[in-house]
């Protein structure tokens, strides 16, 4: 039995969006040092905003200000703060209910241990000194033994100068994946420049890249079948948008292939050819990258097409 391979991977990407009139009122007032809530149809403010009654579901926009200062209605320590969070110091995750609001916002408490955080303490916002209009213009919230802000909200146009219309979210995962028994002989038979599957033992269908198990029948697979190395396209799209950090002009051709011997279509990028000559049950071949252990691209391999018949299941 091969030895089961694992590596740190990182998923990453930059979500963008626009925002409504209420979002982006919000995010402003935050840059102003302003904290918005809106008013719904029973008369609750809710912090934050939301563009649509959460019970009616009618619009909303009925803006009010609410305190800087609030009370911390449930929290969580967090000993050991990971990168890119609000503080590098260890701190409480907290749902503070802001002084004329109805509900709670969730944020960080700078407090010098858990000792010092209880449900029902009185805190105020810091500010960032840097504020672009983000969540991020709250630096934390802080213990304040001070006067409490006024109960009742003051109305809100919502309006400032050069409003926040849109942000970029950063989302990033990292963790350490492991892809057992059989994806690792998968992957140390691409070393070998071999693409290798497992068959059911049932309905005896080979599956590529192997799961350990058949998705059909429900059985562990063991017996290693290898296919390809030339398959068939059996569908394909073509791509007119360049990835971040991925040097491959556009457009370019990404298509499931089913390699000759396999029950299951894999992706490939597809070279060597025109894009607008691509189409279903173009006969391509492996080629390999130097050096690295998996399949750079597919070409056409000269051969006639594909009946249709062959791989209409593949589809």
């Amino acid at each position: 039995m091969p030895d089961v391979l694992s590596a740190p991977l990182v998923v990453e990407f930059p979500f963008t969006r626009s925002l409504g009139p209420v979002q982006s009122a919000f995010l402003t007032g935050l840059r102003e040092r302003t904290v918005l809530g809106v008013r719904t149809d029973d008369g609750t403010v809710l912090v934050p905003p939301v563009e649509y009654d959460p019970v009616t579901a009618n619009e909303l926009g009925d803006l009010v200000e609410v305190a800087p200062t609030g009370t911390v209605t449930t929290w969580a320590w967090n000993p050991s703060p990971r990168r890119d969070q609000p503080l590098g110091t260890p701190f409480a995750w907290v749902l503070v209910r802001l002084d004329g609001a109805g509900t709670a916002l969730l944020h960080v408490l700078d407090a010098p241990g858990p000792d010092a955080v209880r449900t029902g303490m009185r805190v105020r916002i810091r500010w960032s000194a840097t504020r672009t209009g983000a969540i991020t213009d709250i630096a934390c919230f802080e213990p304040y033994e001070g006067e409490p802000g006024p109960t009742e909200p003051a109305p809100h146009a919502g309006e400032f100068a050069d409003p926040v219309t849109g942000i970029v979210a950063p989302a990033r995962l990292d963790y350490v994946h492991t892809p057992g028994r059989a994806q690792s002989a998968y992957i140390k038979a691409l070393e070998e420049r071999r693409t290798v599957g497992e068959r059911c033992p049932a309905c005896r269908k080979v599956y590529v890249p192997p799961r350990g198990a058949c998705p059909t029948c429900g059985v562990a697979t063991a017996e290693q079948v290898e296919v390809g190395p030339r398959g068939t396209v059996t569908t394909f799209c073509i791509v007119n948008i360049k990835a971040k950090n991925l040097d491959i002009e556009v457009p370019y051709v990404y298509a499931h292939i089913a390699l000759d011997g396999a029950d299951l279509a894999l992706h490939g990028r597809i070279a060597g050819i025109p894009y607008d000559q691509v189409r279903m049950g173009l006969r391509v071949e492996p080629v390999w990258t130097e050096g690295t252990r998996h399949v750079d691209h597919y070409r056409p391999t000269g051969e006639p097409d594909a009946d249709y018949d062959t791989y209409k299941e593949l589809v």
